[in-house]
C-alpha cells in the first residue's frame, strides 16, 4: 500500500534546470551507459559520427545525436547490451584554419611565425576546450554515451589504427605517390576533397584568343582561335586540341538535337530548333577548316604560345568539341581535370604555373609573383596589344570554392600520396548492392554508388601541421643505380622481412612535369609500421626525411567504427560489438564518412562496419539554408535547452524528422531584457549587437568581438518550433500529477477483465496498438511518425479523454481501486514509450510514481525498476486488443474534433455549452449513443440527436468527418449579425491579401530573379491564405450568407 501523497510532493511544474543534472548524474553513477562484452546478451552498438573540435555543436548535431540516443535507449530497454561509442574528430583543415584565423586576428601572426610545434600546441589547447564543451552539450541533451570509452581521432588508440592501415596499404601498393590534379585551396595552401568544394555562379567573361601557327603553309590558317574563362592559365598550355573526326562529331550532335527536338514540349522547341540550325550552319561553314586543322595536327604541326613564345603541338583528341566555340580547345593539363586526361592520352608535358599561395611561379615568365587576378588582367592587356584578342563575351561561370576558406579553388598539379580506389570502390559498392549495408531511405544509395563508381584515386595528403603526420621517409639518390643498391640492401633487411618496414620506388612517369628534374626516378620511399624512434633515427642518418604533410581527416574517420574498438588489436570489444548496428548521419556525409568507412572496414577486417545507414534530414533556417556557425544562422542546443528544456529539444527534433524533406526552422533572437523574439534575417544574423525593437535595449550576439559588445547581455538564438514540444511535456507532467494526486491509498493487485469498465478496455487496447506502432516506427527509423503517434495518443486520448472519463471514479470507493490500477498502469506504459524521446521528464515522473505505486501492472503487478532508463520496453498484449472498441472511440474522437473545430471557427468560448446532432448510419449511431454522456465532460456539448435521419437546425455550423455530418446549433450561442459582419470583413481582408500575393507571383521578373527560397515562401503563404479564405467562407455559408 502506498503512503500519503500530496500536491506538495509533486510540483506543479517540471524544473528541468535542477532536475537534468541530478538525473543524469544518477544514470552515470549507476553505470547504465557503460557496456562490457557479455556472451549471454545480444550486443547493439552505435559509434557516434565524431563531431569535430572546430567549435561547439549546432542544432544539426543535436538532431543527429538525439536520433542516436533514441535508438540506444530503446535497445537498452529491450534488453540489448548497448554501447554508444563517443568521441570527437580532429578535423585537420577546419580546426587548423580557425586557430590560424584567431592567431592572425589577435596576435597578427601566421603559423610560420610560431613554427610547427608551437602551433600544434595551440591547437591541442583549442581541442581540449572545445571537446569539453561538446561533451557537456551532449550530456545536457541526455546522450547516454559510454563516456569511459571516449575516443579522439588523434589519440594513441586511433593513431595506431591509422598507422597500421597506411602501412598495410603502402606495402600492397594501394597507396602511392604521384603527380595528380587536386582541388587546391590557395588561402589555406592545402588540398581539399571534392566533398569540401561547393560551386557558386559568378559573373565572368569568355575570352577568345588567337594562337599563331608556326610556319603556316599556303592555304593554311595563320592563327588558331581558342576560348577560355581563365586567361592566365594559357601560360601553362602544352597543346591545342582539335577533334579527330569533326564531321562525325557534328553529325552525332545534330542527330541528338533532332531526337530531343522531336520529344520536347512546345515551349522548349524554339530554343532547340535554334541550336539545330547552329549545328547545321557549322557543318557548312566550319567543318572544312576543322578537318584541315585535324590534318595539320596529324602532320605534327605546331603553334606558338603567345607572350611566352613557346612552341606547343596541335593534337587530335575527342575532348575538342566541334559543336562549341571555335572547335579547338587549349590544353592546360596542370590546371584542368579534362586537360589532364588529354595530356595523359597524348603524352604531353605538364606545366604547373602556380605557387602554393596562388601566385604565379617562374614557369609564368614575366608574370611570376603576380596573383591570379593581377596576372589575368595583365595577360589580357598584353594579348590585346599584340592584336591576339578576337572577342570577349560576358558569361556566367560556375566557380568552385573551398568550403573551408570560402575562397576559389584552383585545379593544381600536386605531388601527393593517393589511395588507389578501383578495387576498394568495387567492394564497397557490392556491399550495398548485396544488402550487407542497407541505406535508409533507399534513395540515398544512388549517391553512394555514383560517387564510388567514379573510382577516382583519393588524395590523402594535406599540407597542414594538425593531423596524423604521414609515416613516410623519402630520399632522392644521385642515380638510379645508387637507389637500386640501397633498395637491394633493404630487401635483405630484417626489419623489412619482419613486416615492420616497407618501401616503394618513385614513379618515373611523374617526371613529365616540367621542373621535376627526374627526381621521381631516383627516389625511394620508406614506411614504418610502428611509431619507432630508433628506426626513424636510423633512416634519417641515411639521408631520409619524413613527410611534412598530414593525412586527410577522412582517412582516420574511415577507421572510426573499428579503431575505436581497439583495432588492430583483436580486443574483446572488437570481437563482440563489431560490426556495429547502424550509422546515423546526414546526406552530405555519405561520401565523406559512409563510403570510406565501408571501404576501410572491408579492407582491414573483411566485414562491413555497420548493417544500416540512416540518413536523416538536414536542418535549414527560415531561408532554406543549411545551419552553420560560419553563416551565423546556427543555433546552439544549449540556448534551446535553457529556454525550453532538453526534452522539448529532443521531442521537437524527432517530431520534425521525416523521411521526405529537410526541416525548415525559422530562427529568432530572444532579447535577454524583455524576452521579445526578433526574427533572424540575412542582414542581422552576423551583427555583433542588435537593438531590441520592443525595449530598445542592445544585446550581444555570437559575433560580438569588441569589449563593449561583449559586456552586453547575450541574446539566445532560438526557434518557436520547440514551443509545441514544451507544451506537450507540460501536458504530460500535469496529467501525471493529476493521476498521482488521485492514487491515495493505492494498492497493487491483479485486475481481472470482469472488473474493467468500458473506458478501461478502450485504453488498454489503445496501449497495445500504440506500443506496437511506436516500436515498429522506431525500429524502421520513422522518428516523426513515432513522436506524432505518441503526441496524439497522450494528448488526445490519454490526457484529454481517458483521464476525463475516469476521474469520476476516483472518489467512488467501489470503483476507485480498478481506476487507480489501470491509470497507474497506463501511465507506466506511456512513460516507457516516451522515455527514449524525452528521458528527463519521464525519469522524474517515474521516480515520483514509484513513491506511491512501487508495484504496477494488471496481471500480475510487478515491482517497478528503480530507474526508467533500464525498465523493460513494453510488449503489445494481443489479448487486450479490441478492434470494435477502438473503432467506436475513433468515431467518438472524430465528433469531438468536429465540435472543437466549429468552436474555433465560429469563435465560441470554450466553456459555452453547445447543442449538437450527428447524422450517421444506424451502426455508428448505436456506438456513439453509448458514449454520448462523455461529450458533456469533454466538450461542454449535449447530443440533441444521433441518428440516420437527423435534420440540421435552422442556424447551424456543420463539419463532415468519417462519413458523419456533425451540426452545432448556433441559436443563442453567437450574435449572428455581428459574427457575419466580422467574417465578411475578414473575408474582404483575406481576398485583398490573396490578390496581392497572386499579382506578385504572376510577375515573371520576381519569380525569375528572387531567390528560390523566397519564391517558395511566397507560394506557401498564398496557399495558407487560400485555406483561411475557404474556412471563413464556409463559416459564412453556415450562417446562411453567400460568400
Amino acid at each position: 500500500m502506498s503512503g500519503a501523497f500530496s500536491a506538495e510532493s509533486f510540483p506543479n511544474r517540471f524544473d528541468h534546470v535542477s532536475a537534468q543534472p541530478r538525473i543524469y548524474a544518477e544514470w552515470e553513477q549507476a553505470g547504465y551507459f557503460h557496456a562490457v562484452p557479455d556472451p549471454d546478451r545480444q550486443p547493439y552498438c552505435i559509434v557516434i559520427p565524431p563531431p569535430n573540435v572546430t567549435g561547439a555543436l549546432h542544432l544539426g548535431h543535436a538532431l543527429n545525436n538525439t536520433l542516436q540516443d533514441v535508438l540506444i535507449r530503446l535497445k537498452r530497454m529491450q534488453g540489448f547490451n548497448t554501447l554508444w561509442m563517443p568521441g570527437t574528430d580532429h578535423a585537420g583543415i577546419a580546426t587548423q584554419a580557425v586557430v590560424e584565423k584567431r592567431l592572425k586576428e589577435e596576435e597578427g601572426k601566421t603559423r610560420h611565425d610560431l613554427g610547427r610545434a608551437a602551433l600544434v600546441e595551440r591547437i591541442w589547447a583549442w581541442k581540449d576546450a572545445y571537446e569539453a564543451r561538446i561533451i557537456q552539450q551532449l550530456k545536457s541533451m541526455g546522450c547516454s554515451c559510454d563516456w569511459q570509452r571516449t575516443r579522439f581521432t588523434l589519440d594513441d588508440v586511433c593513431a595506431r589504427a591509422v598507422r597500421r592501415t597506411f602501412f598495410d596499404m603502402f606495402r600492397q601498393h594501394r597507396i602511392f605517390r604521384g603527380k595528380r590534379l587536386v582541388n587546391w585551396d590557395t588561402f589555406l595552401q592545402t588540398t581539399v576533397s571534392d566533398d569540401e568544394v561547393f560551386h557558386e555562379v559568378v559573373q565572368g567573361h569568355f575570352w577568345h584568343f588567337r594562337y599563331p601557327v608556326v610556319d603556316p603553309r599556303p592555304g593554311e590558317p595563320t592563327h588558331v582561335t581558342i576560348a577560355t574563362t581563365r586567361p592566365e592559365t594559357m601560360l601553362g598550355d602544352t597543346a591545342v586540341a582539335v577533334h579527330p573526326d569533326p564531321a562525325a562529331a557534328l553529325a552525332e550532335a545534330e542527330a541528338e538535337l533532332q531526337q530531343r527536338l522531336a520529344a520536347a514540349p512546345a515551349k522548349e522547341k524554339p530554343a532547340l530548333a535554334d541550336q539545330l540550325t547552329e549545328i547545321q550552319l557549322r557543318r557548312r561553314e566550319m567543318l572544312p577548316q576543322l578537318e584541315q586543322l585535324r590534318d595539320m595536327a596529324l602532320a605534327g604541326r605546331r603553334l606558338l604560345l603567345p607572350l611566352l613564345e613557346r612552341e606547343i603541338p596541335l593534337v587530335v583528341d575527342p575532348w575538342a568539341k566541334p559543336e562549341l566555340g571555335s572547335g579547338c580547345v587549349k590544353i592546360t593539363p596542370a590546371h584542368d581535370a579534362n586537360d589532364y586526361d588529354v595530356a595523359r592520352r597524348c603524352q604531353l608535358p605538364l606545366i604547373n604555373i602556380l605557387n602554393p599561395d596562388g601566385t604565379l611561379n617562374a614557369q609564368a615568365g614575366p608574370y611570376c609573383g603576380q596573383t591570379v587576378n593581377v596576372a589575368r588582367r595583365n595577360v589580357v592587356a598584353d594579348l590585346e596589344r599584340a592584336g591576339l584578342v578576337s572577342a570577349i563575351e560576358d558569361r556566367e561561370i560556375e566557380l568552385a570554392h573551398s568550403d573551408r576558406s570560402k575562397t576559389p579553388i584552383e585545379p593544381y598539379l600536386a605531388d601527393q600520396w593517393f589511395v588507389k580506389m578501383e578495387e576498394f570502390a568495387e567492394s564497397a559498392m557490392q556491399a550495398v548492392r548485396d544488402g550487407r549495408v542497407r541505406i535508409v531511405p533507399a534513395r540515398y544509395a544512388k549517391g553512394y554508388l555514383d560517387w564510388l563508381a567514379e573510382k577516382r584515386d583519393w588524395p590523402v595528403s594535406r599540407q597542414l601541421w594538425w593531423g596524423h603526420r604521414i609515416p613516410i621517409w623519402s630520399r632522392v639518390f644521385a642515380s638510379v643505380e645508387e637507389r637500386e643498391d640501397y633498395a637491394g640492401r633493404l630487401e635483405r633487411d630484417p626489419q623489412v622481412r619482419a613486416g615492420r618496414v616497407a618501401f616503394q620506388r618513385g614513379a618515373a612517369e611523374d617526371d613529365r612535369c616540367l621542373g621535376s628534374h627526374g627526381a621521381a626516378a631516383t627516389t625511394l620511399h620508406i614506411c614504418l609500421r610502428d611509431d619507432a624512434d630508433d628506426l626513424a633515427a636510423r633512416f634519417e642518418q641515411d639521408g631520409f626525411r619524413q613527410e611534412e604533410d598530414v593525412l586527410d581527416t577522412w582517412f582516420s574517420s574511415a577507421l572510426w567504427p573499428h579503431s575505436t574498438l581497439g583495432w588492430p588489436e583483436i580486443t574483446p570489444e572488437l570481437q563482440y560489438f563489431y560490426p556495429t548496428n547502424v550509422l546515423i548521419t546526414s546526406r552530405d556525409i555519405i561520401t565523406l564518412w559512409v563510403a570510406r568507412m565501408v571501404l576501410a572496414g572491408l579492407n582491414n577486417l573483411g566485414k562491413v562496419p555497420f548493417q544500416d545507414v540512416y540518413i536523416h534530414p538536414k536542418i535549414l533556417d527560415g531561408y532554406g539554408e543549411g545551419m552553420s556557425k560560419s553563416k551565423g544562422n546556427g543555433v546552439d542546443p544549449i540556448d534551446v535547452i535553457d529556454k525550453f528544456g532538453p526534452d522539448a529539444l529532443r521531442f521537437g527534433l524527432a517530431y520534425l524528422t521525416t523521411e521526405t524533406q529537410d526541416v525548415r526552422m525559422p530562427i529568432q533572437f530572444e532579447c535577454p531584457h524583455c524576452e521579445q523574439l526578433i526574427d533572424q534575417t540575412k542582414k542581422n544574423r552576423e551583427m555583433p549587437r542588435i537593438v531590441c525593437p520592443k525595449c530598445q535595449q542592445p544585446f550581444q550576439t555570437q559575433w560580438a568581438r569588441t569589449d563593449a559588445d561583449r559586456q552586453l547581455k547575450r541574446g539566445a538564438v532560438v526557434s518557436e518550433r520547440f514551443e509545441v514540444a514544451r507544451n506537450f511535456c507540460n501536458k504530460l507532467w500535469n496529467a501525471a500529477r493529476f493521476v498521482m494526486l488521485n492514487l491515495e491509498h493505492y494498492t497493487a493487485a491483479p485486475v481481472p477483465d470482469s472488473q474493467l469498465e468500458f473506458e478501461d478496455h478502450w485504453i488498454l487496447s489503445r496501449l497495445t496498438t500504440i506500443t506496437q506502432q511506436v516500436t515498429d516506427c522506431l525500429e524502421r527509423y520513422q522518428y516523426a511518425e513515432a513522436a506524432r503517434t505518441l503526441y496524439d495518443f497522450c494528448w488526445v486520448e490519454f490526457c484529454s479523454s481517458y483521464i476525463e472519463m475516469v476521474k469520476a471514479r476516483f472518489p467512488d470507493p467501489a470503483r476507485r481501486g480498478v481506476a487507480q490500477r489501470v491509470a497507474a498502469h497506463a501511465l507506466d506504459v506511456i512513460l516507457r514509450l516516451l522515455h527514449p524521446l524525452i528521458p528527463f521528464i519521464t525519469e522524474e515522473i517515474w521516480r515520483l510514481l514509484g513513491t506511491i505505486a512501487p508495484e504496477r501492472g494488471l496481471a500480475p503487478p510487478r515491482p517497478a525498476a528503480r530507474h526508467l532508463i533500464v525498465a523493460e520496453w513494453p510488449q503489445p498484449d494481443s489479448q487486450r486488443f479490441n478492434a470494435a472498441i477502438e473503432e467506436q472511440f475513433a468515431e467518438f474522437h472524430a465528433v469531438l474534433s468536429a465540435l472543437r473545430e466549429i468552436r474555433s471557427r465560429q469563435n465560441i468560448p470554450p466553456r459555452q455549452p453547445l447543442s449538437f446532432s450527428v447524422r450517421c448510419d444506424q451502426a455508428a449511431a448505436a456506438r456513439l449513443q453509448r458514449l454520448a454522456a462523455h461529450f458533456a465532460a469533454l466538450a461542454e456539448a449535449h447530443a440533441a440527436g444521433i441518428a440516420p435521419q437527423v435534420t440540421p437546425p435552422p442556424t447551424h455550423a456543420g463539419v463532415r468527418v468519417a462519413n458523419m455530418d456533425v451540426y452545432v446549433d448556433l441559436a443563442g450561442v453567437i450574435d449572428v449579425p455581428a459574427e457575419v459582419s466580422r467574417l465578411e470583413k475578414q473575408l474582404e481582408r483575406l481576398s485583398g491579401m490573396i490578390a496581392g500575393k497572386e499579382k506578385k507571383l504572376s510577375n515573371r521578373s520576381f519569380v525569375d530573379k528572387a531567390p528560390a527560397d523566397v519564391v517558395q515562401r511566397e507560394r506557401e503563404s498564398l496557399e495558407q491564405l487560400r485555406e483561411q479564405f475557404a474556412v471563413v467562407r464556409s463559416s459564412l455559408e453556415a450562417l446562411g450568407r453567400n460568400a
